[in-house]
């Protein structure tokens, strides 16, 4: 189905706009590039010294051009082994920003009653301060490995795995729906690349911030100009 431009930088396909904000209860956040200004993995190379050879293989898999994700963020991990922890300090004081719009969108969400859940193939060390300041409900992430104050170029294992990939975060959102007694078309969820998709297919609402090609031939709601609030023209509270 093609999309329709509903607005200058804002399209959609696949529903009737104004839609109810207050009829989804729960909505499931990318965090790199989708809540934040960036790839959290490419900052920590960038601080290293090893920026081109690891944004390069981010940019490959955000375009779906490497199909396992967990395999890419492996590459890219172990090239940021004997990293100084003091990096991932650095990125989060001096490099990482909420996306414009994304407090007012996020609080939108929150008066209308849904639960916010952060599920993010990035990183626990950025993703709770994110939660924290956006005062999110639930949050997933990779756990860096870190010894001796340096990066290990591993993630640690957790009980559900070592890497949120697409169909981790198509789980999660799934899960969390039912844990919450609610069908997964009252779930909104938000992001840019093509691991967000499988999520965003089992959602009700999907939404594409700046995204990828792939991702803004497939998502309900592509913003393409302008914050994340835009999504509000077409969702009333």
């Amino acid at each position: 189905m093609d999309a329709i431009e509903h607005a200058p930088g804002l399209h959609i396909r696949g529903f009737q706009p104004p839609l109810r904000l207050s009829d989804f209860r729960l909505v499931a956040f990318d965090m790199d590039s989708t809540l934040i200004n960036i790839e959290c993995v490419d900052e920590i190379a960038r601080a290293a010294g090893r920026y081109d050879e690891v944004a390069a293989i981010t940019e490959a898999a955000m375009r779906g051009e490497i199909s396992d994700y967990k395999e890419s963020l492996r590459r890219r991990m172990a090239l940021l082994a004997g990293v100084p922890e003091a990096a991932l300090h650095q990125v989060a004081e001096q490099r990482l920003q909420l996306n414009p719009g994304v407090e007012a969108f996020v609080a939108a969400c929150q008066a209308a009653g849904l639960k916010t859940m952060l599920v993010s193939g990035g990183f626990s060390f950025f993703s709770e301060r994110v939660r924290r300041r956006l005062k999110l409900d639930f949050a997933r992430a990779n756990t860096l490995g870190i010894a001796h104050g340096k990066l290990t170029g591993t993630l640690l294992q957790r009980p559900w795995g070592d890497i949120v990939d697409g169909a981790e975060k198509r789980r999660v959102l799934l899960e969390v729906a039912e844990l919450m007694g609610i069908e997964p078309s009252q779930a909104i969820a938000v992001g840019d690349g093509a691991n967000d998709l499988p999520m965003m297919a089992a959602a009700g609402l999907s939404i594409a911030y700046h995204p990828k090609p792939a991702v803004a031939a497939e998502a309900m709601i592509a913003i393409t100009s302008g914050g994340l609030d835009r999504a509000l023209e077409v969702l009333q509270a």
